[in-house]
C-alpha cells in the first residue's frame, strides 16, 4: 500500500497525502516515496504547486521512527552528495516549484524538519502540536531542525524550541516564525487549496525565478552543515545511556497509539525521571 496518495485537483498543482499508520512514523519506505515522487516532479516541468497533507488528524509526523534508524540509506546522493533525507530536504528547498505543509496534528522532531524543509507551513489552530523532542531523548534535531530552525525563529527561540523539547500550538508557533500562520481548522483545507489553486495558475517560470531570487537573497542553511549534524545525530543516538532511555520509552508505549505519543513531551520527562 503506497503511503502517499498523490493527486492533481488541477493541472500544475500536486496534493499529497501521508498515511503511514498508525502514527505517520518517518522511516525509510516514506523517504523512498518521497524520493521518488520529488523526482518525477522534478522530471515532469509542469509541477507548480505541491501540498502536503495528513491523513491522521492527530499526527501531521510523529517523529523518525527510532526502530528503524540505522537503515535510512546514508549514502551520498548525486544531486546534492548528501544522505538520502537530507538531499530530498534540500531539494524541496530549491525545487522550482513552491511546497506547502498543511498541518494537522503533532509535528515533532523530523516532521518539524519536514515542514522546515518546505516553503509554507500552514497549521490548524485547534489541532497543530509542533516539538522538537530530539534532547529529550539524549541527542539532536538530526534532519535539518538544527539548521533550518534558527533561520525562521531566530537563535534564542530556537534555543527554546530545541532545548526545551516542549510542545508548541501553532498560536505560538506563528508567533515564532516557525510557520506562515495558524488557521480555525474549519479555514485551513480550504484556505491552503485555494492560495494552491492561485498559485497553479501562474507562469512556472515567475514561480521559480521568484524562489531562486529569494533562497539566493534571504539565505539558505551551508550544504556542509547537513552532514555534520546527522552524524552527530547518530554518535549521539548510539550512546548506550540514550539506547536504554530509548528502550524504557518503547516499552513505555512509544511508537503505538496511545497517551505516550499523544503527550510525548511531557512523558519523556516524566519517563526519564522514574
Amino acid at each position: 500500500m503506497p503511503l502517499l496518495t498523490i493527486t492533481e485537483p488541477v493541472p500544475g498543482y500536486q496534493h499529497v497525502v501521508i498515511d503511514n499508520p498508525p502514527l505517520n512514523l518517518f522511516d525509510p519506505d516514506l523517504v523512498g516515496e518521497l524520493s521518488a515522487a520529488l523526482s518525477a516532479w522534478e522530471g515532469g516541468g509542469s509541477v507548480k504547486v505541491v501540498v502536503f497533507e495528513s491523513a491522521n488528524p492527530d499526527f501531521f509526523m510523529a517523529h523518525v521512527d527510532l526502530l528503524r534508524a540505522d537503515q535510512f540509506d546514508r549514502n551520498p546522493q548525486p544531486t546534492t552528495g548528501l544522505a538520502l533525507w537530507p538531499d530530498i530536504a534540500v531539494r524541496l528547498e530549491v525545487a522550482p516549484f513552491l511546497t506547502v505543509c498543511s498541518i494537522r496534528g503533532r509535528a515533532r522532531g523530523v516532521g518539524s524538519e519536514f515542514a522546515l524543509a518546505c516553503d509554507l507551513r500552514f497549521a490548524s489552530r485547534e489541532e497543530a502540536i509542533l516539538c522538537h523532542p530530539e534532547v529529550g531523548f539524549g541527542f539532536i534535531p538530526g534532519g535539518g531542525g538544527s539548521e533550518r530552525l534558527a533561520l525562521s525563529t531566530g537563535r534564542a527561540r530556537a534555543l527554546e524550541i530545541i532545548i526545551g523539547a516542549q510542545d508548541f500550538d501553532a498560536d505560538t508557533a506563528a508567533a515564532y516564525g516557525w510557520i506562515n500562520r495558524a488557521l480555525p481548522d474549519a479555514e485551513l483545507d480550504q484556505f491552503v487549496d485555494a492560495l494552491a489553486r492561485r498559485v497553479a495558475g501562474f507562469d512556472r517560470a515567475a514561480i521559480a525565478a521568484a524562489k531562486e531570487t529569494l533562497n539566493s537573497h534571504s539565505g539558505l542553511p551551508d550544504i556542509a552543515w547537513f552532514t555534520a549534524t546527522e552524524d552527530r545525530f547518530y554518535q549521539l543516538l548510539a550512546d548506550p545511556a540514550v539506547q536504554q532511555r530509548i528502550a524504557g520509552f518503547l516499552g513505555a508505549g512509544m511508537q503505538q497509539p496511545g497517551d505516550f505519543e499523544l503527550y510525548l513531551a511531557d512523558r519523556i520527562t516524566a519517563s526519564d525521571q522514574t
